[in-house]
């Protein structure tokens, strides 16, 4: 996606959109399905609109009510009470809104050859300067090489490879009780509050795994799920596949994770090693079968060795589970996952991610993660429909056809034919007469016309 700008929209044209998009993807129905239901007085759906809309508003709800700006017939508390909810199931609002966009609107301006796929990725959600955060936990910042507190947001997305949308995610605490700061609150068992702190508290490939069959029972379309080395196990992969999604992944380069070669368990080094590599300008180095072997299971695998870009004697290393694509069609696919970079980058910079929200409430933070998402949403779908010329339809083609038809010159000729025969039959002027009113006319014309028209003569 291009960078947002910021110049100040008008209030007015901000909430036209945003009630546009919530009417098109009906965001109050998806609310309710996941449980954020009014307890008294003021519409769940009311209350998640305003803090959608304040960053576009360029203002935050303390300031409103500073300035006295606050219009809106609730009060804070009312906001901090629906932020705080145990009751609502985040990740799966998050995720049925994202498959609502696809199925109404995205697919229906894709063709259908065009390959689907899941994003995972993490980033930190940092919080330094807290000491009593619910989960709080000391995280290691593999980005900046230090550690920091905060969480690990771990992020499903959907792409076609043009429009990437956010699915669902969580905040990871450390599984590690040393490396916790603040534990998490008694609840009632029974309630999403629960399970997402259990969520949070679990390994990331654990945690993995359900996001995805969130992603699939919400009905989101996608053939391979897409991450990096810090995901790539031979158990994930394997409990990838049985849910019917292919992976491509990258391959960490390390002496402890070994795949089925040649009869023997090898890491992936020593089976670069054993293998001759192509020369010359080929996409790829090296393409092996090997297969991934975990718990008595195995599954076969293809291992493409890809030129490092950044240093001429290293090299990458991509895995697949789809064994019938081609070499440069996994590296092409694989390509999509700069998508969720991007999805980040632009969270962070423009949508506050982690700055917005300075709750001490692990429900809070929560749902601030999943407003962040549908903002992204939105304007994701905005870009989509601005680029798209497909997105006008009939109608934009229809015109385009017609303006081809009648140049501007022949228009302005036909006008000017029209306005000569009025003026001779209305007011029986001579031909004389009707040239001197044309002079005038021509003469008061702007001086940009006047040159076009000098120049069409």
């Amino acid at each position: 996606m291009k960078s947002i700008t910021q110049n100040y929209v008008g209030d007015k044209d901000v909430n036209s959109s945003i009630i546009n998009f919530f009417k098109s993807y009906k965001v109050a129905a998806v609310l309710k399905s996941s449980n954020a239901r009014k307890q008294k007085g003021v519409p769940a759906v009311a209350l998640f609109q305003y803090i959608f809309k304040l960053i576009f508003l360029n203002r935050s709800m303390y300031m409103s009510m500073l300035t006295g700006k606050h219009s809106e017939s609730f009060a804070k508390d009312t906001i901090y009470r629906f932020l705080n909810s145990i009751s609502i199931n985040w990740i799966r609002f998050t995720s049925l809104l994202s498959a609502r966009i696809v199925s109404t609107t995205i697919e229906k301006l894709t063709n259908d050859e065009r390959v689907n796929v899941l994003i995972l990725d993490d980033t930190m959600f940092e919080r330094n300067n807290s000491k009593k955060v619910e989960l709080l936990s000391k995280m290691y910042d593999h980005a900046k090489k230090s550690y920091k507190l905060g969480f690990r947001l771990l992020t499903l997305g959907w792409s076609d490879g043009n429009t990437f949308l956010p699915v669902n995610g969580c905040l990871l605490s450390s599984e590690n009780i040393k490396n916790r700061i603040v534990d998490a609150k008694p609840l009632d068992k029974r309630s999403a509050g629960y399970s997402r702190r259990c969520l949070a508290q679990t390994k990331a490939t654990s945690v993995m795994l359900d996001l995805i069959d969130q992603a699939k029972s919400a009905g989101l379309p996608a053939s391979y799920v897409l991450f990096d080395t810090w995901f790539c196990f031979p158990a994930s992969i394997i409990q990838i596949k049985k849910r019917a999604l292919d992976v491509i992944a990258m391959v960490k380069k390390t002496p402890k994770m070994h795949f089925l070669y040649d009869g023997k368990m090898q890491p992936i080094t020593e089976i670069y090693k054993q293998n001759r590599k192509r020369r010359g300008r080929s996409k790829y180095l090296l393409s092996v079968e090997v297969a991934v072997v975990k718990d008595d299971k195995t599954i076969p695998a293809r291992i493409i060795y890809v030129r490092n870009k950044n240093k001429k004697k290293d090299y990458l290393a991509l895995i697949t589970t789809d064994m019938s694509i081609t070499e440069e069609e996994v590296i092409r696919i694989y390509g999509k996952r700069w998508d969720i970079e991007v999805f980040f980058k632009v969270c962070k910079s423009y949508l506050k991610l982690g700055k917005e929200c300075n709750s001490l409430s692990y429900d809070a933070m929560t749902a601030h993660a999943a407003v962040v998402f549908t903002r992204y949403m939105m304007l994701a779908i905005e870009n989509r429909q601005t680029l798209d010329n497909r997105t006008l339809g009939e109608i934009f083609y229809l015109l385009t056809d017609e303006l081809a038809d009648v140049t501007w010159i022949q228009a302005f000729q036909m006008l000017m034919q029209v306005f000569i025969n009025t003026f001779s039959d209305k007011l029986s002027l001579s031909v004389d007469q009707i040239e001197e009113l044309m002079n005038a006319f021509l003469t008061t014309l702007p001086k940009g016309l006047k040159e076009r028209l000098a120049l069409c003569a």
